[in-house]
């Protein structure tokens, strides 16, 4: 998707930019554009995935609409915003949600079903996640005996810091704390569930909520491969890196150039751009068991 096209016929519309994400500012709602820009170690990197944007939407709109949860989507009919005259509606076309506004909170809701990641360096370490302890003995990508609930603080570039659930508690109190625990493990569980049962693993995953009228919602985006790591099923193996739905994938390229993570990254290559393009479209039509429109 071209931002020049967007920007030159949004520009009197205030936008904030995220590393995927573009967010217009409608006055009494926001229009989140989810581009086809993809972000590996902390940097935007120089390719793109063509129709990634547009999964990541409709896999939100998937879960939003399955699960009973408060959440920021008002609509994904792209005609119906009453956007200004003269916007491109098919380049908004599948990647274009509008939303209720949310007071923010300041945490990323992180729920860890498997031992993977900076979860797994860290159990190697100490025998501990975030602090939380676990039993001796375990293997990398093992299945927790229950998912456990590790918040971090949200960082608007680098990394989020994981932090403990009584810091969290500091920065929200106690009773909203205890809520969003509950509610993002609620949500995770129900989730995992439904996933597992279309034969797709959800290792772990990230939440955002936000406040409106007095009311917690769920906001962001919702258990896509952007915020959680998806795993095919019927190809878990514990003890070993799983191959996965998600951008694990370009990841894992990354890791095997000479690229340093402290200077500008290197263009993708054709076939990596393609493959990790399919991963995202089978991840979309296996979960939801709808064929991908805009193929």
């Amino acid at each position: 998707m071209s931002n020049a096209v967007l920007e030159t016929r949004l520009a009197d519309i205030p936008v904030r930019r995220g590393k995927v994400r573009d967010v217009y500012d409608l006055g009494d709602a926001l229009l989140i554009v989810s581009t086809d820009r993809i972000s590996a170690f902390d940097w935007v990197l120089p390719s793109g995935i063509p129709d990634k944007g547009r999964v990541l939407t409709q896999i939100s709109r998937y879960w939003f609409d399955l699960l009973d949860t408060p959440n920021h989507m008002l609509s994904v009919d792209v005609p119906s915003f009453n956007l200004p005259d003269g916007v491109d509606l098919d380049i908004l076309a599948g990647r274009s949600m509008l939303c209720r506004k949310a007071e923010v909170v300041p945490i990323e809701c992180v729920i860890r079903g498997y031992l993977v990641g900076s979860g797994w360096k860290e159990y190697q370490r100490d025998g501990s996640v975030c602090g939380i302890s676990l039993p001796a003995g375990m293997t990398q990508c093992g299945q927790l005996a229950e998912p456990i609930f590790t918040p971090a603080t949200k960082a608007e570039e680098g990394h989020d810091e994981n932090i403990s659930f009584d810091k969290m508690v500091d920065a929200v109190g106690r009773e909203t704390a205890e809520t969003l625990r509950e509610r993002s493990m609620d949500i995770y569980l129900r989730g995992a569930k439904i996933a597992r049962e279309k034969g797709i693993i959800i290792a772990d995953t990230k939440f955002e909520w936000g406040w409106v009228d007095g009311e917690l919602i769920l906001i962001d985006e919702v258990l896509t491969p952007d915020s959680s790591r998806f795993w095919p099923a019927d190809q878990y193996a514990p003890g070993k890196n799983q191959p996965s739905f998600d951008k694990q994938f370009v990841r894992d390229w990354l890791e095997e150039t000479t690229w340093d993570k402290e200077s500008t990254p290197p263009a993708l290559p054709e076939q990596i751009i393609a493959k990790t393009r399919e991963k995202y479209i089978t991840a979309y039509e296996q979960l939801t068991g709808e064929t991908f429109a805009w193929t």
